[in-house]
């Protein structure tokens, strides 16, 4: 494949295709990383980071998995790093409360917190492990704040990029992102234990989170600008805060000026209608309640308010999703165990989930489609929590699969019950 990625002054889409698969291919056969770095610097020039995008998503397409294409990740970087010129256009990162300034501020927090603590107890660490230990375990516990930027990239983010169909960046990413997450775990793990061989561990993850804020704000960020439309980055502003923020808290509410003006233009709307003489009451937004505002079941009649409230008052998160995969609705519970925003509304499942547990989700779907299975239950310790996760197969009259309920809850307080209660408290 050497004649595909040497002395080509124009390749084309096929040969670029063929020039990462070779690439890919060197990482996996164990060749150094700066010769693959040569040959993919070769392939790359001239083309974009949102092209590469698009052909890694054709070699998933084509069957090669999401973990070989992973092992690009960090040439990516190198690649990048040496062809980038900084972007003439860096409007949103001095936008107050904009996402990408937001996510720029975090890195920037990241970073201080691994130069000016985490790099300095590390060296501590390495000298004397019985006198750094606790101060280092406890700043790597501060890092791991960093899994709410994570988590609102992969939440919040990603979906657009799979509505625009760059499925393989996500995937590729956020792979990254969870080997960071076990890295980190590990790392306090060793040091809580006094593991002196955990400082080369950690050196390596501090260069791995360095690079991915390269990564973020180099070539994630410009796709972005390319594809998402105000409207889709103020629908992330809005759904960022159900996750939360890592380190730092937005610089202020973003408001695009547009959005201003028709907040605006509503209001004097509304004022008119109050003082309307007629006592017609104010126009509502439209609603997907049926004409009498009822909605009708075999064992009762409920109004929407009303079954929208119920759902979310149960005392465990549910998610539902349809035949065809997608999610399609999710309750609001007072105390949720998992986060869920919006923008996983209309989102493939398996795209909900990291690339490293996607073949336990399908092979859930396929046997509840297959009616071999009609539930199964997971149960994990997190966060002080014990937390019961259930999926049940939903099925028509006829026993036709509609789709799969998640049931999520805490049961901690439920083991924790004993003897009996009898009285109001």
């Amino acid at each position: 494949m050497s004649e595909l990625i040497n002395n080509r002054e124009i390749l084309s889409d096929r040969e670029r295709r063929e020039g990462l698969k070779s690439v890919i291919h060197m990482l996996h056969d164990g060749v150094p990383v700066a010769e693959a770095k040569a040959a993919f610097a070769r392939i790359s020039e001239g083309i974009s980071g949102d092209e590469i995008a698009r052909l890694e998503g054709e070699l998933v397409a084509e069957g090669m998995p999401v973990e070989e294409i992973q092992r690009l990740c960090d040439v990516h970087a190198d690649v990048f790093r040496d062809q980038l010129v900084e972007p003439d256009d860096r409007e949103m990162d001095e936008i107050p409360g904009h996402p990408v300034r937001t996510l720029i501020r975090e890195n920037e927090a990241l970073a201080s917190l691994i130069k000016s603590t985490l790099e300095p107890q590390t060296q501590a660490y390495a000298a004397d492990p019985a006198a750094g230990g606790d101060a280092l375990a406890a700043s790597l516990g501060l890092l791991y704040d960093i899994d709410k930027h994570y988590g609102r990239k992969e939440m919040l983010i990603f979906p657009y990029l799979e509505k625009y169909g760059r499925e393989a960046p996500p995937k590729v990413m956020w792979g990254v992102d969870d080997e960071i997450r076990s890295a980190i775990k590990s790392c306090r793990r060793q040091v809580m234990e006094r593991d002196p061989n955990v400082v080369s561990a950690l050196t390596d993850l501090y260069k791995k989170i360095s690079e991915m804020f390269f990564k973020e704000e180099n070539i994630l960020v410009p796709m972005l600008a390319e594809l998402l439309t105000e409207d889709e980055w103020l629908a992330i502003a809005r759904e960022s805060a159900e996750i939360g923020y890592c380190l730092v808290e937005p610089d202020g509410p973003w408001i695009p000026k547009r959005h201003e003006l028709e907040a605006d233009a509503h209001m004097q709307h509304l004022m008119g209608q109050a003082s309307d003489k007629s006592g017609a009451p104010a126009a509502s937004a439209a609603s997907n309640a049926p004409a009498d505002g009822l909605i009708r079941f075999d064992t009762g009649v409920l109004r929407l308010d009303q079954l929208s409230a119920l759902l979310d008052k149960l005392p465990l998160d549910i998610t539902f999703v349809d035949e065809n995969d997608i999610v399609r609705y999710f309750s609001r519970a007072d105390e949720r165990v998992f986060p869920r925003p919006k923008t996983v509304i209309g989102r493939h499942v398996n795209n909900c989930h990291p690339p490293q547990s996607v073949h336990v989700v399908e092979q859930l779907v396929s046997d509840f489609k297959a009616g071999t299975k009609d539930s199964e239950d997971f149960w994990i310790e997190m966060k002080g929590m014990f937390v019961l996760i259930r999926y049940f197969a939903v099925r028509g009259e006829d026993g036709r699969y509609l789709g799969t309920l998640e049931v999520t809850q805490n049961i901690a307080p439920l083991k924790a019950i004993e003897g009996e209660k009898r009285l109001l408290s």
